[in-house]
């Protein structure tokens, strides 16, 4: 028997498992008839109640962790008595407790309801921003930047996960760019807020570095007690759809491959199966290729305009276009990514571009040539995180195991923030050669991953195809199913029990 016989008779065998499993009755709800639902309607409802919220929320989350990057321009050293070094290790300490928490915070929101476990957290560090205004020393700065990043810790892997929850993995691309590209506004926002609040300096006895800290810390306050009714739950449980239309809803992601969809019941073992896939650890490369570089970027740009002969003013207000291209290009490549639908090939070209930028970066003399770089790496940076996530996240199958590999991957990528929030020293300006060249080796450690990435997904399909993964299902006759693969009475329960390491189950690439 040739090869390709043997693939006809495997595609075959499938054929017929999936016309078995059709005409036996796993339908979510069949009692429930959604026959008079219009897709296209639903979800543009869907879009309004759950996206430019959590693109808020979004905004004042990077506002808030990256405004310290301009409050340094202000007279924040000066006044707490710190040096450089100091407050690069205040930058540091954020990202241990940051990280760390993400895992857990993810496994949390999926077993509390989301409008009280996110709306929690985001009055919490609210509170916590606005204590910056009030310290007086380094000590206090440590402490302050420490509590931020454990009460900040979730909400990034959180709203990627709840994204996921609702949407079919060809879609996720653009709804979470058009979150996370409130990131790029917030750089741009943060700009011209920073400029504009540093004129309050004197005012009640604060500088104008104080007054950034407390508006901001108090505009996130006054957001979390509106989150708690504007964030909608899960689809089997959110109000603002009717019954008919949460099982719509769910029987669609389930179509996508998305069998848990309708929820399951937490177990260890859940969280054993993200551990142990050999994704996740290389998703963690691809979030660091990526999570270092911005950061160093989102916290350092300001500085690096300033050292190209600009005041702190003029780096601020120069910024703000460098975002708002980001952002542009954060969208664009969102919603090509979800027509084309070849993540891989896109994260190539994207990390291509930022090692690109990075290049002019360390050799350039010129201010021109440097702006025009930090143009590119922001076209490579930001867009990158969007489509590198829904890559993730449409490959992992499993609610609990989704939540477990995104905290586990954005949280190994968060902490390379310790790293590059201390490469741009003070004794490298003005071109901090060192810093560019280490930001130059996270991305291409980022390529190297989303290569291996695409090319080991590649190869489990393949294996799939030949049906060297398929598992025993009672009464389907199937000569390539292995008992090694596991044995089930049927394949809705190898599917939920399997995730995507059911066999019928294809990655993306």
């Amino acid at each position: 028997m040739t090869k390709t016989d043997s693939l006809d008779d495997h595609q075959d065998s499938i054929r017929e498992i999936v016309s078995n499993e059709a005409s036996t009755d796993n339908l979510y709800c069949p009692e429930v008839d959604t026959s008079g639902i219009d897709e296209r309607k639903l979800m543009r409802r869907i879009d309004l109640h759950v996206i430019p919220w959590l693109s808020v929320l979004y905004l004042l989350n990077f506002l808030d962790r990256g405004s310290i990057g301009n409050a340094k321009l202000y007279r924040l050293e000066t006044d707490l008595g710190i040096t450089d070094r100091q407050y690069l290790i205040a930058l540091t300490v954020f990202f241990f407790p940051y990280s760390l928490f993400e895992p857990a915070s993810n496994v949390l929101l999926r077993r509390l309801r989301p409008s009280i476990w996110l709306s929690t957290m985001i009055f919490l560090w609210g509170v916590v921003m606005t204590l910056h205004g009030v310290i007086r020393d380094f000590g206090g700065l440590i402490t302050v930047r420490v509590l931020l990043g454990l009460t900040e810790a979730g909400m990034y892997p959180g709203i990627v996960y709840y994204i996921s929850s609702w949407y079919k993995r060809s879609e996720m691309g653009f709804k979470i760019a058009l979150f996370f590209s409130s990131a790029t506004v917030a750089g741009a926002f943060s700009g011209l807020l920073a400029a504009a609040i540093a004129k309050m300096d004197g005012i009640g006895g604060k500088a104008g570095w104080q007054w950034i800290f407390i508006l901001e810390g108090l505009t996130t306050i006054l957001a979390s007690f509106a989150s708690f009714w504007l964030i909608q739950d899960f689809p089997d449980n959110a109000k603002f759809l009717t019954k008919e239309e949460q099982v719509f809803v769910i029987r669609r992601l389930q179509v996508d491959s998305q069998f848990s969809a309708a929820g399951e019941q937490f177990r260890m073992k859940y969280v054993w199966q993200s551990l142990s896939d050999w994704k996740t650890w290389i998703a963690m490369g691809i979030y660091m290729g990526f999570d270092g570089p911005l950061y160093a970027f989102s916290l350092f740009t300001p500085s690096i305009i300033n050292q190209l002969g600009f005041s702190a003013t003029q780096a601020n207000l120069l910024s703000v276009p460098v975002y708002v291209w980001g952002c542009i290009m954060t969208c664009v490549i969102g919603y090509f990514g979800d027509r084309i639908g070849k993540r891989a090939y896109i994260n190539l070209a994207l990390f291509g571009v930022g090692l690109t930028a990075y290049v002019i970066l360390i050799i350039s003399r010129t201010p021109g040539l440097s702006y025009f770089a930090v143009y590119l790496a922001v076209s490579a940076i930001y867009p990158t995180i969007p489509n590198s996530v829904a890559w993730v996240a449409g490959n992992v199958e499993g609610t609990y195991k989704r939540s477990v590999t995104l905290g586990m991957a954005i949280g190994f990528g968060n902490i390379n923030g310790a790293v590059t929030t201390n490469i741009y020293r003070a004794n490298d300006r003005p071109f901090y050669q060192l810093g560019h060249g280490i930001v130059l080796a996270y991305i291409a450690i980022g390529f190297i991953c989303s290569a291996t990435f695409a090319i080991l997904l590649r190869r489990e399909n393949m294996r799939r195809e030949r049906g060297e993964r398929d598992e025993v299902i009672d009464g389907v006759e199937n000569k390539f199913a292995d008992p090694n693969n596991g044995h089930y009475e049927s394949v809705l329960a190898a599917k939920i029990d399997k995730g995507d390491a059911w066999s019928g189950f294809r990655y993306i690439y």
